[in-house]
């Protein structure tokens, strides 16, 4: 089944390893196989995993892009996922991690990345709520 994607102008992205720019009309691409793509928004750089729930995610995204190297981060990501699972106790935090560590065994990265995502916003909220301005407030 074909899978469309949009690409903003100027967005990166990027299709099996390769970094590509959309034009100043952006770009429809039309994927007719299998393929790892990434748009702009979910491409994170090393120094940005500054977070216990964003170096998880860095990794899987080392994971997604190099498929037939993805052993190589494994044990990264599970001691990553490990320490978050000894530092919560909150249900729902531990499930979406221990749901990330289902897909990422089946393979399935695109899906942990997305999810990772999800447990990026909680935790980037519960940092808020310590910071002076949230005290204050």
């Amino acid at each position: 089944m074909p899978l469309k994607i949009n690409v903003k102008p100027g967005e990166k992205f990027v299709v099996n390893g390769a970094v590509m720019v959309a034009g100043k009309k952006g770009a429809s691409l039309v994927l007719q196989n299998e393929a790892t793509i990434l748009l702009g928004k979910d491409i994170m750089q090393e120094e940005d995993a500054n977070t216990p729930a964003k170096r998880i995610y860095f990794t899987i995204l080392l994971m997604y892009l190099d498929q037939d190297e993805s052993d190589q981060y494994r044990n990264t990501f599970l001691e990553l996922v490990e320490s978050f699972l000894e530092a919560t106790t909150f249900k729902e935090v531990r499930m979406t991690l221990l749901n990330i560590v289902q897909d990422v065994n089946e393979k399935r990265f695109y899906r942990a990345l997305k999810t990772c995502k999800a447990l990026m916003n909680y935790e980037s909220e519960i940092l808020k709520i310590g910071t002076p301005a949230a005290v204050g407030s």
